[in-house]
């Protein structure tokens, strides 16, 4: 059996790929194109293919070559805040790439085509956000990701498409990219550490989200796949429990054996923001293990290990009106 990752040198894809070779009688096929992950997340036991989704003629010969069984699409740019900024480049790596991998994982017969999509699709709801809200994004990754969704329901609809979409939220572990600063905050301020610099915290911190630890969920990402009762259905996953940022960085700091926090400018974001996980705890028996402080106990001591790599910084925008201070490009 042949299985497909996309994302596969990322957070999600990484620890999917390590869990499906330990536990499942399997070939897994990775795609990714190391713009956000890096080759040495990837199992050695993954046949590795570096091509980026959106515009790559390999990849119809790797579907033709493989004939995957399932597809799980994790490859993603996942910079909410950014994204009204690089509103092309969001599109074309988090749109137009999934389209392409739809086209053929019909074409090809895929069993199960698996999505990660994201919270950002409810948009301003009243929490904790429940599968059937209607979405309402405000950022254009968030829309991004709300229209693959509706392009896999509809491909199920027209092609008889077998879907499974996910909606983590703030997953964090190791193998996350803590080298990039325009996502994944705890891996932000964890670099910071390492880089003797405070940690930042957009506004005055109060700000609420729920930190979910990846390796409670990438089973049930092979749940997804598998379960007959998973067929077509959309599922919120994660943790259960909501903190402010301040309350998140304290933790943290606490942790890491201190350190300094600095408030910068607000962004434009959904100010509270964590989800219900009844659907899934009911239909897969989904279970939330990792509490915060364990989580974050594990990734620092990874993150401590890590090699010192380029911090990845965007050289242009493709609209600089309205960006805020701290991201300006320095000329």
């Amino acid at each position: 059996m042949n299985i497909f990752i996309t994302g596969v040198a990322g957070l999600l894809g990484s620890r999917l790929a390590d869990w499906l070779i330990n536990n499942v009688n399997c070939n897994v096929i990775g795609i990714d194109d190391l713009s956000g992950g890096y080759i040495e997340n990837v199992n050695k036991k993954v046949d590795f293919y570096k091509l980026n989704l959106s515009n790559s003629d390999q990849l119809e010969s790797l579907f033709e070559k493989y004939n995957p069984t399932y597809v799980f699409h994790f490859a993603a740019y996942a910079a909410e805040g950014l994204s009204p900024f690089i509103r092309q480049y969001n599109y074309e790596n988090n749109l137009i790439a999934t389209t392409r991998l739809i086209n053929h994982s019909i074409k090809y017969n895929v069993k199960r085509f698996i999505f990660t999509s994201t919270m950002a699709v409810y948009g301003i709801n009243e929490p904790p956000f429940v599968e059937t809200y209607q979405q309402k994004p405000i950022d254009p990754y968030g829309v991004a990701k709300y229209a693959c969704e509706m392009d896999i329901q509809i491909a199920g609809e027209q092609h008889n498409l077998d879907w499974c979409i996910f909606r983590p939220h703030n997953v964090y572990g190791i193998k996350q990219n803590i080298w990039d600063k325009y996502r994944n905050v705890l891996g932000i301020w964890m670099y910071q550490k390492l880089n003797n610099e405070p940690l930042t915290i957009y506004g005055d911190g109060t700000q609420t989200r729920a930190f979910s630890y990846v390796d409670d969920c990438v089973p049930y990402f092979w749940l997804g796949a598998t379960e007959e009762k998973a067929s077509k259905q959309i599922f919120n996953i994660g943790s259960d429990i909501h903190c402010s940022i301040n309350e998140a960085s304290d933790l943290l700091l606490e942790v890491m054996g201190g350190g300094e926090k600095v408030y910068l400018q607000q962004r434009h974001e959904v100010k509270d923001a964590w989800v219900c996980h009844k659907k899934i705890k009911t239909l897969l028996n989904f279970e939330n293990k990792t509490t915060l402080k364990d989580g974050l106990t594990k990734m620092w001591e990874w993150a401590l290990n890590q090699p010192l790599r380029t911090r990845k910084e965007w050289s242009y925008y493709e609209l600089e009106k309205g960006i805020y201070d701290f991201w300006k490009i320095k000329k």
